[in-house]
């Protein structure tokens, strides 16, 4: 890849967290890492109207509403973070953001970390959150059961779309489904980007915490390529083109068009993985969030 395809902001953006190279024993730096870079990379948030922790039917998670009129549409979202690190706290800013563009409450899920709780205990969690959404609880909370979308970022895209894919199955219609530079398959033949941040060692690490060796990756939680794809909800698949997913995320895009899904896939070019959560060092981290919150207010 040409260097000079490289944002400028986005060779600012790989300086700002201190890399911590990946293993079980370095796993707890690597966490405090992100944790800590967090303010740098995300910035201020908007203040909005309320924001409260609870117990979503077992599961911790953080609701934000920015209105405080009842029936609102509700967005489940997933971090980002290699199923083994980040949280609600990592992506509050985030969260905020979307809430306060969209119109939307947004409910984060806290759900459980690998490779203490590997798979399926996150997606479990996703699953036991919407189950909540659904049900006297988030009426309760002034949210709209029957107008629910899934979101996430990086494995949090991936989680959202086992979510929905899971929903559908179950006989729930969702409103739509937002993956955000989406890990999506376990078999990936990953290109020669590790030199702009998320790197091949990197994921191989990921998959192996989440869904150790001796899992059956090619079942369709692990693997939604290998789902039958059909009556999903509308998608918005966010890429970056110098992110080592950006292909398998497109991928996933084209699959879900081929299957009768309503998808809009967007392609920001020469930015790195996962640029839309970092608000103060993408410009086009704002943009992004603008066609997301569009997108939701046409669902």
């Amino acid at each position: 890849m040409d260097p000079s395809r490289l944002h400028p902001q986005a060779r600012a953006a790989m300086q700002v967290q201190q890399r911590v190279p990946l293993t079980r024993a370095t796993l707890p730096a690597a966490r405090l890492s992100m944790v800590r870079a967090t303010p740098a990379e995300v910035g201020s948030a908007p203040a909005i109207r309320s924001v409260v922790t609870f117990d979503a039917g077992g599961v911790p998670a953080r609701l934000y509403r920015d209105a405080d009129h009842d029936a609102m549409p509700v967005v489940l979202y997933a971090h980002g973070g290699g199923w083994v690190m980040g949280s609600v706290d990592t992506h509050d800013g985030l969260c905020r953001h979307l809430a306060a563009a969209s119109g939307w409450a947004v409910l984060s899920v806290d759900y459980r970390l690998a490779p203490e709780y590997p798979y399926p205990a996150a997606v479990d969690d996703m699953t036991r959150a919407l189950t909540w959404l659904r049900g006297p609880g988030a009426a309760r909370h002034g949210l709209d059961p029957g107008r629910i979308a899934v979101a996430g970022d990086s494995v949090g895209g991936h989680l959202a779309a086992v979510t929905a894919r899971r929903a559908r199955d179950a006989g729930i219609r969702l409103a739509g489904q937002i993956l955000i530079c989406p890990v999506i398959d376990p078999a990936a033949d990953y290109p020669a980007l590790d030199e702009y941040g998320l790197d091949r060692e990197e994921m191989r690490f990921f998959w192996d915490a989440f869904a150790p060796p001796g899992v059956d990756r090619t079942q369709p939680d692990l693997d939604p390529l290998r789902a039958d794809l059909t009556g999903l909800p509308p998608a918005v698949v966010i890429t970056a083109e110098l992110d080592l997913l950006s292909a398998e995320g497109e991928r996933y895009a084209a699959r879900l068009l081929a299957a009768g899904v309503p998808v809009t896939a967007a392609r920001y070019q020469g930015l790195i993985h996962n640029f839309p959560r970092k608000l103060a060092l993408f410009d086009a981290a704002h943009v992004a969030l603008a066609q997301l919150a569009a997108a939701l207010n046409r669902w």
